[in-house]
């Protein structure tokens, strides 16, 4: 069997989405989700950098972020097919380690324990593909890559790109 690795923030998690909405309701200014296409992860919004930041390390920040949409459905279909494994670098965020466990015990509930790993940096991990937003995440693994779409790497042209969930059925179901 065939081992996928899965990133979880704006792979599987709307990441991008939390950020936004925490920033309208901080702020009282909605930034459209295209202005932050092919910057640097902060330079779409207006200002409050320092703060944006801040999100990150608040209580129930990764526990509430939406599901992609499809990304369930799709999931325990390749779960079936693959040896499947969830690698999310957390380490930076200790508080996120029980609210992303948390979250994927809810909304991915077929997952057991033992799929889900939580590290540092994904360059001990290895595997026949992997799928994740982060280009220096992508850049040591040994299998084949996949980068998923995210607004912050709409320019980076180096990997097989999936757009969608409904892409990633079509081309590892």
């Amino acid at each position: 069997m065939k081992r996928l690795i899965v990133d979880m923030d704006d792979v599987i998690a709307d990441a991008t989405g939390q950020i936004l909405h925490y920033y309208e309701q901080e702020f009282g200014v909605r930034v459209p989700r295209e202005s932050l296409n092919n910057k640097e992860e902060l330079e779409g919004f207006p200002d409050h950098h320092e703060k944006i930041q801040q999100f990150l390390y608040r209580e129930n920040f990764f526990r509430t972020m939406t599901p992609h949409v499809d990304s369930r459905e799709v999931m325990a279909e390749l779960n079936k097919k693959y040896e499947l494994f969830i690698v999310s670098a957390a380490m930076e965020f200790p508080q996120s380690l029980p609210e992303k466990l948390a979250w994927l015990n809810e909304h991915f509930s077929f997952l057991t324990w033992k799929q889900i790993v939580f590290c540092g940096s994904k360059a001990v991990v290895h595997g026949d593909y992997m799928i994740d937003d982060l280009p220096h995440n992508l850049e040591r693994f040994n299998g084949e890559k996949f980068i998923y779409t995210a607004p912050h790497n709409m320019h980076i042209h180096l990997y097989n790109r999936l757009n969608s969930w409904k892409e990633v059925g079509d081309r590892l179901l």
